[in-house]
């Protein structure tokens, strides 16, 4: 999990969550629901891999955490009847890691970058010819006798997840034949993911408390699968195992969940910003200096969620909590004292340094 709750990674064990969520994705196309767009022109691509024989082209898949990049990743595997080599961008850390992997994949095999914006420039370089001509280019020896070989690879297909495709540097990604943004799904969309999950886990659950589930889902599978499973745990020791809509609410109440879907960091961040620095505008290192994340982190998982749903803006001089984020916060009882529009109100890096580079005081001297 990261700070958040919210798992982003796998954990060195198969906890029964893991194995849970696993068993959750879909493996198909057809079972896939949502995204329909990057559905419909995924297939396209597939079959017409499969009808020339052919490893399909590379794809890239980016959005926020959660809305299935490695469920299509894998599903893409399944679908051409091919194996799938899984890593991530922090873990190649040189050169020869990812020239070991190449070497390894057959013929129309995928490979699975997860983290893709994260690979150090050294290994991108050795991408390129990889991705573009199906080799690699080894130095042999050392000294004035080096001399490089090229290795010819199978034809193989690289799909590349990423939460921040600005990051990915223009070579890297020109050599995407696919680019697929994934979007936040619909509140009915996550109400059908929740029917299957349940279905899946044996669990029987109301309708209603099905819509409950979906309305705090934060547009994310990942995050209406966690809470059905937690609901489940809930329903199960304080109840007979259904899932009504008293034990939906309920256990909503104890994770602090409210009907947004926001957590209690989410909070945190939200009355930072209004009761801390008059609803803003502040920069992102005020904010997780007051709410002790990590810039990054602010803006990996927190913001995504509370800019889609309008309680957040992002603006030349920062960050800007709306007014609909002040009569949420309000309406659970949150001190909510009036804005303070237009100038930052957290010191910025340069204030009170005057056009020659002279503080105000030393000006003034």
């Amino acid at each position: 999990m990261d700070k958040s709750g919210r798992v982003v990674a796998p954990a060195p064990l198969v906890t029964e969550d893991a194995a849970a969520e696993t068993s959750l994705r879909p493996r198909l196309l057809g079972e896939y629901i949502g995204q329909s767009t990057v559905k419909q022109n995924l297939q396209i691509l597939l079959d017409a891999a499969r009808q020339r024989g052919e490893a399909a082209d590379h794809v890239l898949l980016y959005g926020p955490p959660g809305l299935g990049k490695t469920t299509l990743a894998n599903i893409t595997a399944r679908e051409l009847g091919v194996n799938i080599h899984t890593t991530s961008g922090p873990a190649i850390e040189r050169p020869g890691d990812l020239a070991a992997i190449l070497t390894n994949i057959e013929e129309r095999d995928v490979l699975f970058i997860d983290e893709i914006h994260r690979l150090n420039h050294s290994v991108e370089e050795i991408l390129y010819p990889a991705m573009e001509d199906f080799a690699i280019d080894v130095m042999i020896g050392r000294g004035p006798s080096a001399r490089s070989l090229r290795l010819g690879l199978k034809p193989f297909t690289v799909i590349g997840a990423t939460t921040r495709a600005g990051r990915i540097g223009g070579p890297l990604r020109d050599r995407f034949g696919a680019v697929y943004r994934l979007d936040y799904y619909a509140t009915d969309e996550l109400a059908t993911i929740i029917e299957r999950s349940a279905g899946i886990l044996g669990v029987d659950i109301d309708p209603q408390a099905v819509s409950i589930l979906a309305r705090r889902g934060r547009g994310t599978p990942r995050v209406v699968n966690r809470l059905l499973r937690r609901v489940r745990d809930y329903a199960q020791v304080r109840s007979d195992g259904r899932i009504g809509v008293a034990e939906a609410e309920a256990a909503m109440t104890a994770m602090d969940v409210d009907d947004e879907g926001l957590d209690t960091t989410d909070r945190r961040l939200l009355t930072a910003i209004v009761q801390k620095f008059a609803s803003g505008p502040v920069g992102g290192a005020a904010v997780a200096a007051v709410i002790g994340e990590e810039v990054e982190t602010i803006e990996d998982v927190y913001e995504p969620y509370l800019l889609q749903i309008g309680f957040l803006d992002r603006t030349p001089q920062g960050r800007v909590a709306t007014e609909r984020a002040r009569d949420h916060l309000s309406r659970l009882g949150y001190e909510v004292p009036p804005p303070r529009r237009g100038e930052r109100t957290d010191p910025g890096l340069w204030d009170g340094v005057t056009s020659e580079g002279r503080t105000e005081s030393e000006a003034l001297a």
